[in-house]
């Protein structure tokens, strides 16, 4: 879940699902007074936020801190055009003895930033949809859970296939204006890439042996600012055989995809076996192999 916004962004990135917005919705701007309103907690007489109109770049001192984050077990995020992709994290809390981690009052969670460092007014912040949940394994530690969530449609842009900083957020309500907040930085880095598929067709088949063989296909990835796939144009793909029999695909040449991220090459038939197009990756692209596609040859 993706939230624009300064000030409120990391404090309301840990549970918008508790706001009953949804999160492929989320508003260019958040006010505290929405997020006080979302979590329940207190608000002033008045109606307003209970939450302080921070200095930018500061947080109250809440004694707590975040170790050990994992997020996605250290695999990149993979998401496509339209399901919601739900990411695990894993991490420990460790928090002063004067902060009940069972209270409704007080919530944590990961969220993935741009920039050099977390802070209030953090202007781009992808985190999950609620906040995470913590077991006491001592007086002042907690093991904790939560999730990262991801909606291609509407809530991520192109832009946002690249490595992000992971970070912690913490904020405990005590009753007064001025509730107690803990931001960590630097807790890891995750990729975040678009989705991507690979095609393969050899023809004609069957073939006679030293005739030509030729094996189209087409590579595409996602395109989250449309909602749909499109062909990744100019990346080498490696055309792999296995003969008949065998276990194992040796690659036979490498080409590049065209501008409409097609693929396009020709071989000699020689033997029965299976063809198929295996691309490495890239920062923005996971690493995808088409299936295969056997010819026979007479």
């Amino acid at each position: 879940m993706r939230i624009r916004a300064t000030v409120a962004a990391v404090t309301g990135a840990l549970a918008l699902s508790a706001f009953a917005v949804p999160a492929a919705q989320a508003a260019d701007s958040v006010s505290r007074a929405d997020i006080a309103h979302a979590w329940g907690l207190s608000t002033t007489a008045s109606g307003k936020s209970g939450f302080r109109t921070a200095t930018a770049g500061t947080a109250a001192d809440l004694d707590v801190t975040f170790s050990d984050v994992k997020v996605n077990n250290g695999k990149p995020i993979v998401v496509g055009t339209t399901k919601h992709v739900v990411t695990p994290v894993t991490y420990t809390l460790t928090h002063g003895a004067d902060v009940d981690i069972t209270s409704p009052k007080f919530l944590n969670g990961p969220v993935l930033y741009l920039g050099s460092k977390l802070t209030i007014d953090s202007g781009d912040v992808l985190s999950g949809d609620e906040p995470g949940t913590c077991t006491a394994t001592s007086a002042t530690t907690a093991s904790c859970t939560a999730d990262l969530d991801f909606y291609p449609d509407g809530g991520l842009l192109n832009s946002d296939a690249r490595t992000w900083k992971v970070g912690g957020v913490a904020l405990k309500d005590n009753g007064s204006a001025e509730p107690e907040m803990a931001l960590q930085s630097d807790l890891g880095t995750v990729k975040l890439q678009r989705y991507s598929k690979l095609t393969v067709n050899a023809s004609p088949e069957p073939v006679k042996k030293g005739r030509t063989i030729t094996v189209t296909g087409a590579l595409t990835r996602a395109n989250w600012d449309t909602g749909k796939y499109a062909g990744y144009t100019s990346q080498s793909v490696k055309l792999q055989f296995k003969k008949k029999g065998s276990s194992s695909y040796t690659t036979l040449k490498t080409i590049k995809s065209d501008s409409k991220g097609n693929l396009k090459t020709t071989v000699t038939a020689s033997v029965d076996g299976t063809f198929r197009y295996s691309f490495a990756g890239t920062s923005t692209t996971p690493a995808v192999n088409s299936a295969g596609d056997a010819i026979d040859v007479q």
